[in-house]
């Protein structure tokens, strides 16, 4: 019987280190890399996904590989169905009418992801957006919708699932102006394409 999906993050404080800790993972175990990109300043992120017994065995030797140079980890069985679609950047089309937008910002990627996770499977809201530290020195965020009380129920799941340090900032707008969504929601892609950074 197959155990189900995961995801597996490692971020080190060396770039270099982080393509050998990369290669250490994928040779491990059979893993999906989703994302392999830099972070400014000088730092690299490893996003591997798979079945639960594999992506564990890629992170194990991951982590190994990263030793002194590891700066963060992550490791989460059956994420929420609608977690994955979006760091792959699938299309979302947010429901015509939006009650409200949730904003929950994170100081490392793994955080942001746990959150997330945490916030869609605590209430009925969509995830508009994941951006996973693409011109933001590192740090990631990501959108939710849904109605008022359900949105307040993810925020207050997602700021339970993380270590209070790695929250920057959480806002909710009620009713957002039209403009506001044409301008940053439908704007938005499922999740920014991480790209190097200047460093």
């Amino acid at each position: 019987m197959r155990s189900g999906p995961a995801l597996g993050l490692i971020e080190t404080c060396s770039i270099a280190r982080g393509m050998v800790v990369c290669d250490s993972m994928v040779k491990r175990a059979a893993v999906d890399v989703l994302e392999a990109f830099t972070v400014s300043p000088g730092r690299f992120v490893i996003l591997v996904a798979g079945e639960v017994a594999e992506v564990e065995e890629s992170l194990a030797a991951g982590l190994t590989s990263a030793a002194e140079e590891l700066l963060d980890q992550l490791f989460l069985p059956h994420p929420h169905l609608r977690l994955l679609p979006a760091i792959r950047r699938l299309p979302v089309t947010p429901a015509p009418t939006i009650e409200a937008v949730a904003i929950y910002e994170t100081t490392t990627i793994a955080s942001t992801l746990l959150a997330a996770d945490a916030a869609l499977k605590a209430a009925e809201v969509e995830l508009l957006e994941v951006r996973l530290a693409t011109g933001i020195g590192g740090k990631a965020y990501f959108l939710l919708t849904g109605l008022l009380h359900e949105a307040q129920a993810a925020l207050e799941a997602a700021r339970a699932a993380i270590e209070a340090a790695r929250t920057v900032k959480v806002e909710l707008i009620p009713r957002p102006h039209p403009d506001f969504i044409r301008a940053v929601v439908h704007q938005a892609p499922a999740t920014a394409h991480p790209t190097s950074e200047p460093g």
